[in-house]
């Protein structure tokens, strides 16, 4: 079989985390089979781990030109892993991959996540009298799990994540063969030249987009999600719509696109759109020295780097599509569900975020592949620097604590671009602009909120869901956020009415 990007991006540690990779001189299945398993566990949802036999390694960083793997050792190596697989219990098989680098051959063990977690493996596979114990990675180690960890581990046997899962719903022909073949293109795989021979359920098994017997094989999620010409068939939802408010929220005029097919189109053609449509640039001179600077209204980077967390991130069991809403003075990505409950605000105020586990360990794989979103943790970092190298003011996180329903992201247009804008609806702008003023920082759709409130003081969580076309947790978690920023309060109980705040 072969991998589905090159073996160049394998090493250069661009695509692939450090932490799901490992490199080896030679073969040694102790060790190898230590971290096979705990690959397969995969305890983080981080995706897919490999392990390179050929290369040696100094501070975590191969050494080049490569030592390379002696090809007539494969058949040997290929009859152990077979044996040393089914000690794993349950078992599980690996695939391999010879690679040439460096004008030598290299041997890639492909550790996809396991299906049937968690796993266990001796701690010496060569020794008579076997110790099985789990192994999970920490950064980049395979280690035995804590009593905790071992028990979170065990939890996980019920929860593969969504993108990873079967679609009993639909066939594996309902793959599209031509976008296959397309993202192999793209990724430089080797497998795109030999896709061509192959029917659909063969391209769809070498890169593990289906599962089960022959005659009863599913296609997994991640594979409607990315490489079906029909997503919203099988997800409904699964778009992002583009709306612009030229006049502010509020007002009656706006223009609304809505872009759909496979995700990491969708991805692409937004940007595309926002690229061409809506970021300007803008050259400023300086009265005290002769080089000129080059500002945009927004970082294109700061944009990319939130739509594409939005794709990956988002939960596709929801029907809620992602939202990206362009005000005169800003731009909001909205996505659902919300952040992982491990993440703090506080996290975002120091604009460094790690995720405990990660929601859709497939589809971050693939985008990373082409490119379209970065390594784990770099999202926000990324972010907050494009707009200060912008000379941009910082964006702003909300999310409904403590549910987490939704996440917004806003940022804020570049002061050089900035005009007074009255917003429609001026009383409820002027609330908010004088009344609360700069102490309280509401979004967008807080401010929507505020204004049904201000049409009808007793409206209800479920009518507010309905006008602004959300579902019902999401307005409910507006509500909870505007009570706790003191904005509104509840005066006479549920029979009673919603009171917009002065201070």
């Amino acid at each position: 079989m072969s991998l589905l990007i090159t073996i160049e991006d394998l090493l250069s540690g661009k695509i692939v985390e450090g932490e799901r990779l490992e490199l080896k001189k030679g073969w040694n299945p102790k060790a190898i089979m230590r971290t096979v398993c705990a690959f397969a566990n995969d305890f983080e949802n981080t995706g897919s781990g490999y392990i390179i036999l050929g290369v040696e390694e100094v501070d975590g960083r191969p050494v080049r030109p490569v030592f390379g793997f002696n090809p007539n050792d494969l058949e040997k190596i290929q009859k152990q892993m077979v044996i040393y697989a089914n000690l794993v219990q349950p078992p599980y098989f690996p695939r391999l991959s010879l690679e040439e680098v460096d004008e030598k051959l290299v041997l890639v063990i492909w550790v996809p996540s396991g299906s049937n977690r968690p796993y266990k493996v001796p701690d010496d596979v060569l020794a008579k009298q076997k110790t099985y114990n789990y192994r999970i990675r920490q950064y980049s180690s395979s280690i035995i799990p804590s009593i905790e960890q071992e028990a979170e581990l065990v939890q996980l046997t019920a929860k593969i994540p969504f993108d990873d899962r079967v679609n009993t719903q639909a066939k594996v022909a309902d793959l599209n063969f031509g976008l296959m073949r397309e993202h192999l293109a793209q990724t430089g795989s080797k497998l795109y030249s030999k896709s061509a021979k192959m029917s659909v359920e063969q391209l769809a098994e070498q890169m593990n987009l289906c599962q089960g017997s022959k005659e009863y094989r599913f296609p997994k999620n991640v594979g409607l999600l990315m490489f079906s010409e029909d997503t919203e068939k099988y997800f409904p939802y699964a778009k992002i719509d583009v709306v612009e408010f030229p006049d502010g929220l509020g007002a009656k005029r706006f223009n609304e696109k809505t872009f759909d097919g496979p995700i990491q189109h969708q991805l692409v053609d937004v940007l595309s759109f926002l690229k061409t449509n809506i970021i300007k640039g803008k050259v400023v001179k300086h009265a005290n020295r002769e080089e000129s600077d080059k500002i945009y209204n927004y970082p294109y980077q700061a944009i990319e780097e939130a739509l594409s967390n939005a794709v990956y991130h988002r939960n596709y069991e929801l029907q809620e599509p992602i939202e990206v809403r362009i005000l005169p003075d800003s731009i909001g990505i909205i996505s659902y569900n919300g952040v992982d409950p491990s993440i703090k605000q506080k996290d975002f105020d120091k604009g460094v975020i790690r995720a405990r586990r990660y929601r859709n360990r497939r589809v971050g794989e693939f985008l990373k592949e082409l490119r379209l979103t970065e390594g784990r943790g770099t999202g926000i970092p990324t972010i907050i620097k494009s707009l200060h190298d912008n000379g941009s003011n910082k964006p702003s996180f909300d999310t409904d604590d403590p549910d987490r329903r939704h996440f917004i992201i806003e940022f804020p247009i570049h002061g050089e671009f900035k005009k007074t804008i009255k917003k429609a609806g001026g009383a409820i702008g002027g609330a908010i602009g004088g009344a609360i003023g700069g102490a309280i920082e509401l979004t967008d759709r807080q401010i929507e909120v505020l204004e049904l409130i201000r049409e009808n003081d007793k409206i209800g969580y479920r009518e507010v869901a309905e006008r602004l076309g959300i579902n019902n947790s999401a307005a409910q978690g507006h509500f909870d956020a505007l009570k706790e920023k003191k904005a509104i309060e509840r005066v006479g109980g549920t029979r009673g009415f919603w009171r917009i705040k002065n201070r």
